[in-house]
């Protein structure tokens, strides 16, 4: 591998930092989507996105697939997963030979905590007031929440050696019974993480204990983003990750936010979670300069503010474990995300995942817009 610090634009290398190594090139594919759009059209372009991203040699007919949305409230998309995408991906899956399609989530802890002797709120109903459930059910998938079957449907995965992660991470058990995974996340800004994408879905994942450490041992909060996705499971069975971004929750988040709707807007994909990831931070900070300023006053942004992240974090501290825990919670630092060498989930990934991959895109369809297609292929590759 080449050592990219040279070639780093300004900014990407930091004092006391490791240089970035350049990995190897990775395959995105991105189909484009008018605005006017129907149903109908959008599902195409899913399925083109779908089917330039992967050939799908993977998968063997009778195989079980887990489809991981991101249901971490009952609102709709984009503050959650678009519906038309699982309703495009299970059926695409299902012609590919899948004989099992599970969809499945665990929402966040404002909506649903899950201790050992009990259960509060329902990602169903949630899955449901957003849209997906009823989507999943008519498409011919099932449903699965690992917090109805209780605190033991969860088993330990360690994280890769050297990790921040003190504990093994919980995850549910379903995830052993399945043959692949296929993430469908969104693309959104957060107010204690700054971006929610592929890789900070993995908190739907997990137990209330292992999000607990997450957000308690708040100093490396990103960096353990990124080290929760190399976990065994994960790891050996992710196969797709795609993003309908149609439209962009680009302020506040996870739950709320301004949502900008661009006249093309990007389905993307790839096998790769980090180039996926790359791509969607790409387009969620192009998608933020179209946020009207009278609006940045009705969804100020708390990520802007180092208190109020902090004070926000050790919020949710409180929730998963209570007030002593709260009061022995790490500072939680922001982290301004003007490009998205700026992100210390992605910069971490690129440690752990053989380096910045080198993005070859791929045109699913003949409506991405060239100018749009040249402004992510700057703001995702480093120059020569």
């Amino acid at each position: 591998t080449v050592s990219a610090a040279a070639a780093m634009p300004s900014g990407v290398v930091r004092a006391g930092e490791k240089p970035l190594e350049l990995g190897p090139e990775v395959k995105v594919s991105m189909a484009g989507v008018s605005r006017a759009a129907n149903e109908t059209e959008l599902i195409t372009a899913i399925r083109q996105a779908a089917e330039a991203a992967t050939d799908f040699s993977w998968l063997s007919r009778g195989d079980s697939i887990l489809i991981k949305p991101v249901v971490n409230s009952g609102n709709a998309y984009p503050a959650t997963t678009n519906p038309a995408g699982m309703k495009a991906l299970i059926g695409l899956l299902k012609e590919k030979g899948a004989k099992r399609i599970i969809v499945s989530d665990m929402s966040g802890i404002e909506h649903v905590k899950l201790s050992p002797d009990k259960l509060r709120g329902s990602t169903r109903d949630l899955m449901k007031s957003c849209g997906i459930a009823q989507t999943v059910v008519e498409a011919g998938g099932e449903l699965h929440f690992p917090e109805e079957e209780g605190w033991h449907s969860f088993f330990e995965d360690g994280p890769v050696s050297g990790s921040n992660w003190k504990n093994g991470i919980m995850m549910p058990k379903i995830i052993k019974e399945v043959d692949h995974v296929v993430l469908l996340p969104r693309c959104s800004r957060h107010a204690l993480a700054g971006a929610t994408l592929g890789m900070k879905a993995a908190v739907g994942y997990w137990r209330t204990d292992s999000r607990l450490e997450y957000h308690h041992d708040a100093a490396t909060f990103h960096e353990k983003t990124a080290e929760a996705n190399t976990v065994t499971s994960l790891k050996e069975k992710l196969r797709l990750t795609l993003t309908v971004a149609d439209k962009i929750q680009a302020t506040f988040g996870p739950d709320k936010g301004y949502v900008v709707v661009p006249d093309i807007g990007l389905i993307f994909a790839s096998e790769s979670l980090v180039a996926h990831d790359m791509i969607s931070l790409s387009w969620l900070l192009e998608s933020r300069l179209k946020v009207p300023e009278e609006y940045q006053k009705v969804y100020q942004d708390p990520y802007k503010s180092q208190f109020i992240v902090n004070l926000a974090n050790r919020w949710v501290v409180k929730l998963l474990g209570g007030i002593v825990q709260a009061t022995g919670a790490e500072k939680l630092l922001r982290n301004d995300l003007e490009a998205i060498w700026d992100d210390r989930v992605l910069r971490r990934a690129f440690e752990l995942f053989g380096g910045v991959p080198q993005l070859r895109f791929i045109d699913a369809n003949s409506s991405v817009p060239d100018e749009l297609r040249r402004r992510l292929t700057a703001m995702t590759t480093i120059p020569a």
